[in-house]
């Protein structure tokens, strides 16, 4: 796997161990994209090069016909991720993400071939740059924000699974300017919004196709294990 750099120089803590009968914080700092394609297909693929698992990758598929499947490197990332959001069918995969600039390949297994190119930022991707690194990943500025990201149809917080609860603090908002996807050996089509919105958790991405910087933050009730 080969990660974006520059950004990526100070890692975020990724677990904060909540104290005994308290909850815990896990952190995922990384990229998701969110890419719509002219079948009706719809993936997002989470890049999370520091999180309390360690360096992974996954994507989450929603079809046409609405069917959710978690395409993950391993059990305990898929049973992590299947625990906070939720799908029909969950498939444990090799997972390899390469980038070189704005061109990004993601391969699951033979399941998925996806490639995409990353473009310019648009206004509100030059307005979360403005906003302090510390500070936009805070669970504090998730909360300010999340009412201005609902007049967007987003959301930047809310109830997941397993009483879990979680915060998105955005970074930086690209567009996905092009892009193929091969899924189960069949071409999925051009690039396209992400319509209807995905429906694995309390939001969707962005409704054109676009890739966020992220710290997310998941507050699980005291006594989980992951």
């Amino acid at each position: 796997m080969v990660s974006p750099g520059p950004e990526q120089a100070r890692p975020a803590p990724h677990e904060t161990p909540g104290a005994p009968g308290q909850p815990a914080l896990l952190r995922f700092d990384g990229w998701i994209t969110g890419i719509g394609t002219t079948s009706g297909t719809r993936l997002v693929l989470g890049h999370w090069p520091r999180s309390p698992f360690g360096p992974f990758s996954d994507v989450m598929v929603e079809t046409a016909e609405g069917h959710r499947v978690l395409l993950a490197p391993t059990r305990r990332t898929a049973d992590f991720i299947a625990g906070t959001y939720g799908f029909d069918e969950v498939r444990i995969v090799p997972m390899g993400v390469r980038t070189d600039g704005a061109h990004w390949s993601v391969d699951a297994g033979a399941l998925l071939a996806l490639r995409f190119t990353v473009g310019r930022r648009g206004p509100l991707g030059l307005l979360l740059r403005a906003v302090p690194g510390r500070v936009a990943a805070s669970t504090a500025c998730a909360t300010v924000f999340d009412p201005f990201a609902r007049l967007l149809g987003l959301r930047t917080r809310g109830s997941a699974g397993h009483g879990r609860y979680e915060w998105y603090g955005a970074r930086d908002l690209r567009r996905v300017t092009a892009g193929t996807a091969v899924y189960e050996g069949r071409d999925l089509g051009a690039v396209g919004p992400v319509v209807p919105p995905v429906l694995f958790g309390f939001g969707s991405t962005p409704r054109g196709p676009s890739q966020a910087r992220v710290t997310t933050t998941v507050r699980v009730p005291a006594g989980q294990r992951f």
